[in-house]
């Protein structure tokens, strides 16, 4: 970071864990149990995944160096300047998988890259988990390589990779590594730590939970511990048949989805992908062991003197209080990596990083975020554990809001005030999306929500709150697993509400998707309609990008939604995909001349009078158009057929 030296001031070099073997003769190190490759820069804050693995497995007693952004393309010294270890190798491409980090919506390469000091692009490779892997089994063939990380844990099966447009084997038939860890890995870790230093060697650790494995085809695995087994179609059937490739991923996502999940078997190749069943949810005990570990919460001192680096800018002072997501969005991956069931930690954890971060030196009295992946799902979970136990449905907010969901907002309320009271903090932001879904629950509950939303809105916005509606239609929106829109609606009374009662101007800010399945040009015209009726000129949107192990990817692949069985349309080309985004900026003359010529083209003459006509559709119910667009002649999804009947009962 440049001119920052006096944060460092405080800290040794060995305040860090050694990232050149100067470093770790500083430590008194000759040798090292684990060396970490990451795709990131160095940063030892508990927002960064590389950072908590290597303070869990340092909190271990073992002697673990990082090899931060090693260079692929030279001499290859950064791989060999370790040495071996006596444990493994671990790899993880970052907290990013590497071509999302790598490529636009549209494949276009991008131009930075937020995890490198100065935002620098090109300081990781494409597919970083495999060439690092392939890179140090060349190297140390005999040395066991563990894999782990968001890439690792998108790829353990196979999967659709947008970039390549292929549908791609497990990443450890490519990576050619011994273990792969998925999910979050501290619990996982720990047991394969124990077992590698009770002297098991890492092709006989088969039993541990949340890891991957590969086995020669036709070994039985099932006998290996007292976990149900389920099959899957293999990688070769998926390549000739898409829909066998949908099939599975009903599967796979039920299986994650649940507290006591089935091993999965799949055959690809020669060999059998073995997908051990996932943990459950970190206590809040063991949540607060990991936050409670020495992170210095600064990059490495090696870049001190360099930019940067824009990742660590925007969390720097923020708090994580709880992991997982119960939302379940079609297009998102973080329950497939972070997991459904929320672990919370305790509120004392968390008012005591308060403390820390109001300590830093750097500190100006303001926290950017308190939150997880939704801002408010701290401390919920199921009324009835065994509920949850035997439940497999994807969200627990959608369609409707779980009745065994405890939604109670109460604890996080107190939880913010708590925070408003320490005379260092000028200002708590929330900058973790909120889930207004609990507007459409029982009246306590609503009660409750409406109280965490005012504090938020009088006290923890820096002006602007940004949510995530995603889209307007309904069919979207179901296929979203998002609430319907009026519930957006509901939400921006009560935004209005508050900041005339309390004399503020802030801004609600939403975010809208383009091109995801089944959305047509219609449903994007209504988009800005509705949004046009409430006064907004869209700029927080995106176009829809296919991730591994979603839903809508899936679709995107197959055609095929495996819930369902229908078929269904998805915007693909880069014209069908430009149409579709430029109803967002409906406001610029020049997209307003392409949407009325598009309108024009598939005989929308009444979308254009609702967008460009004067004055607003104050006359119309709520929804109006939105009906009008699923029933009119020319949508393409009103008789979406189903597969065909030998398949159903995949279903």
């Amino acid at each position: 970071m440049e001119n920052s030296n006096f944060l460092y001031t405080k800290y040794k070099v060995t305040d860090w864990l050694p990232t050149t073997v100067k470093e770790a003769k500083e430590r008194g190190w000759d040798e090292l149990d684990v060396v970490l490759f990451s795709g990131d820069a160095y940063v030892d804050h508990p927002s960064f995944g590389p950072a908590v693995i290597s303070r869990v497995l340092q909190n271990m007693g073992l002697k673990v160096a990082i090899v931060p952004q090693p260079n692929w393309r030279d001499d290859l010294r950064d791989f060999k300047k370790f040495g071996v270890p006596k444990l493994f190798f671990g790899v993880t491409s970052g907290c990013m998988d590497s071509m999302v980090n790598h490529y636009t919506a549209n494949k276009r390469l991008r131009s930075d890259d937020a995890y490198t000091p100065g935002g620098k692009a090109g300081y990781r490779p494409d597919y970083a988990t495999t060439v690092y892997t392939n890179i140090l089994k060349k190297l140390y063939p005999d040395v066991p390589i563990i894999i782990g990380g968001i890439e690792a844990s998108l790829r353990r099966l196979t999967h659709y990779d947008y970039w390549s447009d292929q549908l791609m084997p497990s990443l450890l038939l490519n990576a050619k590594a011994d273990l792969l860890v998925y999910g979050l890995g501290e619990k996982p870790l720990q047991e394969i730590v124990d077992l590698m230093q009770k002297g098991v060697s890492i092709e006989k650790i088969q039993t541990v939970s949340q890891t991957a494995y590969l086995v020669p085809k036709g070994t039985d695995a099932s006998t290996r511990k007292n976990w149900k087994s389920q099959t899957l179609d293999s990688y070769e059937a998926c390549l000739a048949d898409k829909e066998k490739h949908a099939y599975n991923f009903k599967i796979i996502e039920e299986e994650s989805n649940k507290y006591e999940s089935d091993r999965l078997l799949q055959d690809a190749g020669d060999f059998t992908v073995v997908v051990n069943p996932s943990n459950g949810p970190l206590s809040e005990k063991e949540m607060d062991a990991v936050y409670d570990l020495p992170f210095t919460r600064l990059p490495h001192p090696k870049y001190h003197n360099k930019p940067a680096i824009p990742a660590y800018e925007m969390i720097r002072h923020s708090i994580n209080s709880h992991r997982g997501c119960f939302g379940g969005c079609s297009f998102c991956t973080i329950s497939a990596h972070q997991g459904k069931f929320v672990s919370s930690r305790s509120k004392q954890s968390i008012l005591k990083e308060v403390e820390q971060v109001a300590a830093m030196p750097d500190f100006k009295g303001y926290i950017s975020d308190v939150g997880g992946p939704s801002a408010n799902m701290w401390k919920m979970k199921g009324k009835i554990e065994n509920v949850c136990r035997s439940c497999k449905r994807a969200s627990c907010l959608f369609p409707k809001v779980c009745p065994n969901l405890d939604t109670d907002h109460s604890q996080m309320t107190e939880l913010y005030k708590e925070i408003r009271k320490n005379p260092a903090i000028k200002k708590a932001f929330i900058g973790s999306g909120i889930r207004y879904d609990y507007l459409d629950h029982q009246e306590e509950e609503r009660s409750h929500f409406k109280d965490y939303i005012t504090e938020v809105i009088k006290h923890h916005v820096s002006g602007r709150l940004k949510v995530a509606p995603e889209h307007t239609s309904p069919k979207v929106l179901r296929l979203m697993r998002k609430p319907d829109f009026d519930l957006f609606k509901n939400l921006k009374k009560v935004f209005d509400e508050v900041n005339q009662e309390s004399g503020m101007k802030q801004q609600l800010i939403p975010y809208f998707i383009s091109s995801h399945p089944i959305c047509e040009d219609e449903d994007m015209a209504d988009v800005a309609i509705q949004t046009k009726n409430m006064d907004f000129k869209l700029e927080q949107v995106q176009d829809f990008t296919p991730t591994p192990v979603t839903l809508a990817t899936v679709i995107y692949y197959s055609g095929i939604d495996p819930y369902s069985g229908k078929r269904m349309f998805t915007a693909k080309t880069q014209t069908e995909k430009k149409n579709q985004k430029q109803f967002f900026f409906w406001y610029k003359p020049e997209e307003s001349r392409n949407i009325r010529q598009r309108l024009t083209q598939i005989n929308r003459p009444d979308l254009i009078q609702d967008l460009f006509g004067k004055g607003k559709e104050s006359k119309k119910t709520p929804l109006t158009t939105l009906n009008k667009l699923e029933k009119h002649p020319k949508s393409r999804n009103k008789n979406p057929f189903p597969i065909s009947n030998k398949n159903k009962k995949a279903f």
